[in-house]
């Protein structure tokens, strides 16, 4: 049968699923605002602070601001391979946020129970640069820049943690997300002596901010990210980006997940608000 909007079959029926509807928004905006409470609630407990007052927000790049993920890892790959180095591309993503440095002394110590050379190093890096020179395209993720923009807009201040030194992502934030950062506000492996998980290059982004941890919130998306953040007594968003899972995330320490950008531009406002009412 032919069910017409004029007929009070359809009527009926249309009303019925408005109400589910209704409700069903009701409940997850509702399971929304307990999932920030009790993460919010759970991190004040944790690192006994009176507050979570956002006063600015900490922006990994790779996997955050970039979809620049799956380039890094096929040029390690390519690289490592080149110097007869064992190396996947999951080791790549596990690694995200270490400096150049550190992730090729970790191969070289699994592969030959070493550090590389200083030299090693360099042939290494810049075989993993030209890879990934060759290869990537420096692609905003969905709604970075309007999140970017509307943190702004609310007179947060905006940092750039990264373990990243690749000059061609680097120098591509003024291109896509104009007026956003500086060299003031940006924090890079060439930055720091220890990359991520150490606390420093968050703890260094704190220390330019002038502000209490409890005043910062930080957004990234990998295990040794979210460690370096959680290390330095910071809130964190973990972004479900890449191959990883939810559950890597959650084991690193991240105080909530959620899946990409967008959502955390959708989400930010319900975030606020519950930070307010702690």
């Amino acid at each position: 049968m032919c069910i017409k909007k004029n007929d009070n079959s359809y009527s009926s029926i249309h009303s019925f699923f408005s109400i589910i509807s209704t409700k069903s928004i009701i409940f997850v905006h509702k399971n929304r605002n307990l999932m920030f409470s009790r993460s919010i609630q759970h991190f004040l407990k944790s690192n006994n602070y009176p507050s979570l007052s956002p006063q600015a927000v900490f922006f990994d790049m790779d996997g955050v601001l970039f979809d620049s993920m799956p380039f890094h890892a096929s040029a390690w790959v390519q690289a490592m391979r080149d110097m007869n180095i064992p190396f996947t591309a999951f080791e790549a993503y596990m690694n995200e946020g270490r400096t150049g440095d550190s992730t090729i002394d970790g191969a070289f110590m699994r592969t030959y129970g070493r550090n590389a050379t200083p030299d090693e190093k360099q042939k290494i890096y810049k075989l993993k640069t030209n890879y990934f020179e060759a290869e990537s395209k420096t692609t905003p993720m969905f709604f970075a820049l309007e999140m970017l923009e509307y943190i702004k807009s609310k007179g947060l201040q905006i940092f750039l943690v990264t373990g990243s030194g690749q000059s061609t992502l680097i120098d591509s934030l003024q291109l896509h997300f104009p007026g956003i950062f500086t060299k003031e506000n940006m924090i890079t492996a060439y930055d720091v002596s220890h990359g991520k998980p150490h606390p420093e290059p968050y703890l260094k982004a704190l220390a330019k901010s002038g502000l209490q941890a409890w005043e910062v919130v930080v957004i990234e998306n990998a295990p040794l990210g979210i460690q370096s953040a959680k290390a330095a007594g910071l809130y964190t968003f973990g972004l479900d980006t890449g191959p990883l899972g939810v559950d890597v995330l959650h084991i690193a320490g991240a105080d909530i997940v959620l899946t990409n950008v967008e959502e955390l531009y959708n989400r930010w406002d319900d975030f606020i608000l519950n930070c307010i009412k702690q």
